[in-house]
């Protein structure tokens, strides 16, 4: 891993990238270890929780968490610090349950989102181990948002219809690029043209 990361930019909402099929990875992925370096620090000057590939401009399966800003309000997610290369969640299961969520690539703008507690994902590690692990509570969540993304799923997808027409102005302030954020965003869109 590198010894010196560098915040990336972060992709805005309506950028294509943000909806392309993601390609898998394997272990020769150029510079892997330095794109995960880069995409925690990403994260960090942004104060965010997870952080996904396509958010930095790539349409891989790559995504990472760190719910420690969660800790003090919820112990039990103290640590958990976690790559994720390649995830396949396998299962969802329970009574969905409402939470705000926001995104980084969607500053500014939070809404409640209905998804179910408990997973099953499966994924490589950053030594290329396959593991399968079952999470639940906000943990989950995280992971389901920060999947979401390599699926080219974005949170006000699955919002009320309602609610997305409250937010339509918003969405498009961000796509033009009139939004005000304490970290660095991609600008103007890159198009598939």
């Amino acid at each position: 891993m590198s010894k010196d990361p560098k915040a990336l930019p972060i992709v805005p909402y309506g950028d294509p990238v943000l909806r392309q099929e993601t390609q898998e990875i394997d272990s020769d992925y150029p510079e892997l270890g330095q794109l995960i370096d880069n995409m925690f620090e990403t994260m960090y000057q942004a104060s965010g929780v997870g952080l996904a590939a396509p958010q930095v401009g790539l349409a891989i399966r790559l995504f990472i968490v760190d719910t420690s800003p969660f800790e003090e309000e919820h112990p039990e997610l103290a640590g958990f610090h976690k790559v994720f290369i390649n995830p396949i969640i396998h299962e969802e299961s329970g009574k969905k349950w409402k939470f705000s969520e926001g995104c980084l690539s969607i500053p500014g703008i939070r809404e409640d989102v209905l998804r179910k507690p408990n997973i099953i994902i499966e994924y490589y590690d950053t030594e290329w181990n396959l593991i399968e692990e079952e999470y639940d509570g906000i943990i989950a969540r995280v992971i389901q948002h920060e999947y979401d993304h390599v699926e080219g799923i974005l949170f006000p997808d699955l919002i009320s219809s309602f609610r997305k027409r409250v937010i339509k102005s918003k969405l498009q302030d961000i796509t033009n690029g009139k939004v005000d954020v304490k970290y660095k965003m991609r600008y103007p869109i890159k198009t598939n043209k």
